[in-house]
């Protein structure tokens, strides 16, 4: 029995390994690799150090227009060492069904979006993104779009707002002002 249990245990590893999911959640952000919107491999090691807002998007919400919030605290906030990552998501309502394509071109000229852009991802339920596995555990999920958490300089998350908190809210602003001092 011993043995079936090993083998077993090792089979359902090398499954989860060959469908790039893990049966633990990352121990930090900066461990993961997702794609861009372009559809290019990244590794969010590259953000390690930075304080970081991730973000659920869509484009047809109406927490949408929040894009332009975001888009003003990033350029505010960039060169502090600071970053947002938007994740494309169809989870509520059926609010994202664009291509990437057509997602990088609404973001781009309705919004004139610059910070980073990844792949449309799932954030709940079967199929969540390793992302959001990390992201969530511990942490609530997200109930719509527009949801935001924040990660310290170390990758972990230190804090998360729901869909009603505005880019410009002070709460958030001051949690990204205290992640950046840390």
């Amino acid at each position: 029995m011993r043995s079936f249990t090993i083998t077993l245990a090792l089979a359902i590893s090398l499954a989860l390994t060959s469908m790039n999911l893990s049966a633990e959640p990352a121990a930090s952000l900066y461990d993961l690799k997702v794609n861009s919107l372009d559809g290019k491999p990244a590794d969010l090691a590259q953000y390690k150090g930075t304080v970081v807002l991730v973000v659920n998007t869509a484009s047809k919400c109406g927490y949408t227009p929040q894009y332009a919030g975001l888009e003003k605290l990033y350029l505010e906030y960039k060169d502090k060492g600071f970053v947002i990552l938007g994740f494309p998501s169809n989870d509520f309502g059926g609010q994202e069904p664009g291509s990437p394509q057509e997602i990088a071109t609404f973001c781009s000229s309705k919004y004139n979006v610059t910070f980073p852009m990844f792949e449309k991802v799932k954030t709940k339920g079967s199929g969540q993104s390793p992302v959001y596995q990390f992201l969530t555990t511990g942490h609530g999920t997200p109930l719509w779009n527009f949801h935001k958490y924040l990660v310290d300089k170390t990758g972990k998350v230190i804090g998360e707002f729901p869909s009603t908190v505005e880019p410009a809210n002070k709460d958030l602003r001051a949690a990204i002002d205290a992640a950046l001092k840390g």
